[in-house]
């Protein structure tokens, strides 16, 4: 009896710290509903003054911009589906009318951007190019030396996750790897760095693997390929691998959000629990639900900190002292909110049911895949790279002791170029 009261009062304070924590967590979490909606009024009447039309928004299912599911099937559930106290109470029905605003669809012109996005040359300088606009694509060519052209090394196109550009190659792993023996491209991709960011795009998966096509594997002609991903990336690199099954010379996933589907739960709401449940701590954690379930309130950070990105940088630099900042730093603030949102949802949360499909294809195709992720990955949880073996048993899954999610690869460079070359040189071997 003495044990079970010890037991029971040593239990106390962490079940009222747990019942605390779980109160102020819902309370915050409801008042961003309430933030969320009136942002929502907010912007539908700025944007109709501003640019002619209120804002096309997933508040509502009856929204026109619900009736793109017909044409376009890559469109994930979880942009409908996000519950809001408020909203469900009716208040984001005090809008202005979308009725009769059809005549001013040229305000999405892909040669104009909306007041609340950054029109700096950089982010805008794609627009030149109109309808043929291409992803910002880096190529590394084999160094020319004795018996050696251009056209000798083996293709390796590198995709970067979510947030990020292909700097995360280009600055890290590029330098590392065997000059004379490997083309490489570092593909920005769609929304992202200094690619395109068209309005119009609903940025769904088969909308980024079209344009890595377009701007890569079309562009300059490639017959044969490696893969390397990291993160979101690998839900991309996985679906242009299952299009392009006998052209893929191996497949390399760090950190893949990959989720196996239950009996009860499909894998897009598997994904959107596991990568973007609503909590307040981790900061990691917390960041990601804060974007993903709200809709206005992620406008107005993109507002504030990627429309003025220019501004920050500049007093980043006089606080540091540096004339460069660090690309990690940079890479976060070069999308589009329109971008980033459908990302994360049609690719991260929507892509999810799409990987069970691709690797079957692989292993059905016998593609060599491998996966590598750090054991203290605080955004993918390492289980996910289990499940990538359960359907394709022959994977290569190796953990990394005491590293995170981009420390996989930031920080050890050099072991983790070398892991590469020697996936890559076995591939080149088993087949010769």
């Amino acid at each position: 009896m003495r044990t079970s009261m010890a037991d029971l009062w040593g239990k106390w304070p962490r079940k009222t710290a747990e019942f605390l924590i779980s109160v102020i967590n819902q309370l915050v979490f409801i008042v961003f509903d309430f933030l969320d909606v009136v942002m929502c009024i907010f912007f539908s009447y700025v944007d109709k003054i501003l640019e002619g039309k209120p804002t096309e928004c997933y508040c509502r299912s009856q929204n026109g911009i619900s009736n793109c599911e017909e044409k376009n099937t890559g469109i994930s559930d979880t942009l409908f589906g996000r519950k809001n106290v408020f909203r469900e109470m009716g208040f984001s029905r005090i809008t202005p009318s979308r009725s009769g605003q059809r005549q001013s669809s040229q305000s999405n012109d892909m040669g104009k951007t909306r007041w609340s996005d950054c029109g700096c040359a950089s982010c805008v300088s794609w627009m030149k190019n109109g309808d043929d606009a291409k992803l910002h694509v880096v190529v590394k060519n084999p160094s020319k030396g004795k018996g050696n052209n251009d056209d000798s090394g083996e293709n390796v196109i590198f995709l970067h996750g979510f947030l990020s550009s292909s700097f995360l190659w280009t600055e890290t792993v590029f330098p590392e790897l065997n000059s004379s023996k490997y083309k490489l491209f570092a593909v920005d991709l769609l929304g992202f760095g200094n690619s395109p960011k068209p309005r119009e795009c609903l940025y769904t998966l088969n909308d980024h693997t079209e344009m890595i096509e377009k701007s890569v594997i079309h562009e300059f002609n490639l017959t044969s390929f490696h893969l390397v991903a990291h993160s979101m990336g690998c839900i991309i690199a996985l679906a242009l691998a299952a299009k392009h099954p006998n052209n893929l010379k191996s497949i390399t996933l760090i950190a893949p959000p990959c989720f196996l589907s239950s009996g009860e739960e499909d894998a897009t709401q598997i994904a959107l629990k596991k990568l973007a449940y609503k909590r307040l701590w981790p900061p990691l954690s917390f960041g990601a639900s804060f974007m993903t379930w709200y809709e206005h309130l992620g406008r107005c950070v993109c507002y504030f900190v990627c429309r003025h990105h220019t501004t920050w940088e500049k007093i980043l630099k006089l606080i540091t002292r540096q004339r460069k900042l660090n690309f990690l730093v940079i890479d976060l603030t070069r999308h589009t909110h329109h971008s980033a949102w459908h990302t994360m949802h049609n690719v991260i949360c929507g892509g999810a049911k799409m990987m069970d499909p691709c690797l079957e294809t692989l292993r059905a195709a016998r593609a060599r895949v491998s996966v590598v992720q750090g054991s203290r990955d605080l955004v993918v949880p390492v289980e996910c790279s289990n499940n990538v073996k359960v359907k394709v048993p022959d994977a290569e899954v190796k953990i990394i002791n005491g590293v995170g999610h981009t420390a996989v690869i930031i920080g050890r460079e050099k072991e983790f170029a070398k892991d590469l070359e020697i996936i890559w040189d076995s591939v080149t071997n088993a087949k010769g």
